[in-house]
C-alpha cells in the first residue's frame, strides 16, 4: 500500500505555476546536531577506543568483569532513556534536556583521570552514561519532528554519518596520543574532556532551540514518488493552538500501539543477541593475533563502513522499507559471527568482520529510530524513541553479562556460537512479527462486494 499526497494538486486554475515547492532534503537542525554528535562522539570513542585494553590488561579485569562492566556502561543510559524521552515531551523543550546529557556527559570525562579501580571506573562511567541516556531520546526527537516523513531515513542516515566521522576520528586520535605521550591512557582521558566541552558548546549556540509539538511547525510532505507503507507519516496530533499536557499516562498509552510494541519487541529480542562492540574487538584480536599498539584502530574499520553506507542505507529504506533493511543488517551482522567463528585466520580476516560490523549499524541505527517516528503521534515522539532504545540498550546489557560469563566458564568459541544461534533464531521471529499487513483484495470486476453477479 503506498500513501501520496494529493492536498494541492499541480496546474490548479487561478494560481501562478512556480514549479513545485522544494524542500530541503536534510534540514538545518539535522546538520547543527550532526555537528554535535561529531564532536561529542570524538570526545566519547576515544575513551571507548582504549577502554576494554586499558581494563583486561591495565587493571587486570576478568572477561566476567569486564563484561558486568559493559553492560553498565551501556545499561544505564538504557533506563535513563525513558526520563529523558518523557521530560523532554513533558517540558516541551527537547533541546534543553539534550544539553543537560551533553553536559553531564562532558563533566564526566576528567573524572577518569581520578579512576584506577573498578569501582570508581564504574561510577564515572554509569554517570557518563547516564548523560548519554537523557540526551539520546530528545536529539532524535529534534531530528524526527524537523523533517518530512519520507525523508525520516535519509534525515537519521546523515546525522549518523556525521556522528560515524566522530566515530571515525576518535580512536585514530586515541592512537595518535597513546602514541606520543607518555601517561597515554591519562592523556587520552584529558583530551577527551577538552573536546566534549566544545560539543556542548557547538550546541548552545547552533542547535535551533526547536520545542515540542506546541513550539514547533508541522514538516510539510515533500512531492516525489510514493513510500512503502511502513513509512508513512504517524504525526497524529490535531491542528490547534496548544497540544495536551503529556504525563504518565499518555506515554504509557503508546504500548497500546500494536506497530509499536512489535518492534519494540522486537529490537529488544535482537539486541538480546547482538554481542558488545567492545567484545567483537577482543574476539578479533584474540582470534587474529593484532598487537595492543593496534587494537585503538579496530573501531575505524567499522566507523569508516559505517560512515561511507548510513545515507545511502537510509535513502534505501525510505524506498523499500525500513523493515527489509533492518533485517539485512542482522543478516550482515550473523554473517560476520560465522567469520569469526569458522573462517581461516587469513589477514583479510579483520577487514571482513569490521565490514560487516558497519554495515550492520548502517542498515540498524539510523533505520530503527526512523520506524518508530512513523508510528508514534508528534506530541509523544521522544517518548516513543525512548521506549524502543530503552528495551533495546537493556537487552544489549543483558547480553553483555551473558556473553562475558559464557567466555569465561565456556571459552570464546562456544559463547559466540550461542550468542549467532540466538541471533538466527531472533532474526526469523522479528522476520514475521514486523512482517507489513497486506490490505484485503478488491472484490473482481465481475463481482460484486457480496460475492454474487
Amino acid at each position: 500500500m503506498y500513501l501520496a499526497d494529493r492536498s494541492a494538486p499541480a496546474g490548479a486554475k487561478g494560481a501562478p505555476d512556480r514549479g513545485p515547492a522544494r524542500t530541503p532534503a536534510v534540514a538545518s537542525a539535522v546538520l547543527a546536531l550532526g555537528t554535535v554528535s561529531l564532536i561529542t562522539d570524538i570526545s566519547s570513542e576515544m575513551v571507548t577506543a582504549v577502554l576494554p585494553l586499558y581494563l583486561v590488561a591495565g587493571l587486570g579485569l576478568s572477561p566476567l568483569g569486564f563484561g558486568a562492566l559493559d553492560g553498565v556502561y551501556n545499561g544505564v543510559s538504557a533506563l535513563v532513556q525513558l526520563t529523558g524521552g518523557h521530560l523532554a515531551d513533558r517540558v516541551r523543550n527537547h533541546k534543553l534536556i539534550a544539553g543537560i546529557g551533553y553536559g553531564l556527559s562532558a563533566l564526566c570525562k576528567p573524572l577518569l583521570l581520578l579512576a584506577h579501580s573498578l569501582g570508581p571506573v564504574g561510577v564515572v562511567l554509569a554517570l557518563e552514561r547516564t548523560g548519554k541516556g537523557l540526551r539520546t531520546a530528545p536529539r532524535d526527537a529534534l531530528i524526527s519532528l524537523s523533517t518530512p516523513a519520507g525523508l525520516q531515513g535519509r534525515a537519521f542516515g546523515v546525522h549518523r554519518a556525521m556522528d560515524t566521522t566522530g566515530a571515525l576520528l576518535g580512536p585514530l586520535a586515541a592512537f595518535l596520543i597513546l602514541s606520543v605521550a607518555v601517561d597515554g591512557y591519562d592523556a587520552v582521558f584529558g583530551v577527551s574532556a577538552c573536546v566534549a566541552v566544545l560539543g556542548v558548546v557547538v550546541l548552545v549556540l547552533f542547535v535551533p532551540g526547536t520545542s515540542g509539538p506546541a513550539g514547533s511547525a508541522r514538516p510539510a510532505r515533500p512531492a516525489g514518488p510514493p513510500v512503502p507503507a511502513d513509512t508513512a507519516p504517524a504525526d497524529t496530533a490535531p491542528a490547534g493552538p496548544a497540544a495536551p499536557a503529556v504525563g504518565v499516562r499518555e506515554a504509557l498509552a503508546l504500548l497500546r500501539l500494536p506497530r509499536l510494541r512489535a518492534l519494540a519487541g522486537c529490537a529488544a529480542l535482537l539486541g538480546l543477541t547482538t554481542v558488545s562492540d567492545a567484545f567483537v574487538y577482543l574476539l578479533l584480536q584474540r582470534r587474529t593475533g593484532i598487537a595492543e599498539q593496534w587494537f585503538p584502530l579496530l573501531p575505524l574499520g567499522t566507523a569508516a563502513v559505517f560512515l561511507l553506507l548510513a545515507v545511502p542505507a537510509g535513502a534505501l529504506a525510505d524506498r523499500i522499507g525500513r523493515r527489509t533493511v533492518f533485517l539485512a543488517g542482522h543478516a550482515l551482522l550473523l554473517t560476520g559471527y560465522g567469520l569469526l567463528l569458522w573462517a581461516p585466520g587469513r589477514p583479510a580476516l579483520p577487514f571482513l568482520v569490521l565490514a560487516l560490523h558497519g554495515m550492520f549499524y548502517a542498515a540498524t541505527d539510523g533505520v530503527l529510530p526512523a520506524a518508530v517516528g512513523a508510528i508514534v503521534p508528534r506530541e509523544l515522539r521522544a517518548t516513543g524513541l525512548a521506549l524502543v532504545g530503552t528495551g533495546q540498550a537493556l537487552a544489549r546489557f543483558g547480553c553483555s553479562l551473558a556473553f562475558g560469563a559464557a567466555w569465561t566458564f565456556w571459552g570464546t568459541g562456544p559463547a559466540l556460537c550461542a550468542a549467532a544461534a540466538g541471533l538466527l533464531c531472533s532474526a526469523a521471529v522479528a522476520a514475521c512479527v514486523l512482517r507489513p499487513a497486506h490490505p484485503p483484495h478488491p472484490p473482481h470486476p465481475t463481482q460484486s462486494p457480496r460475492g454474487t453477479r
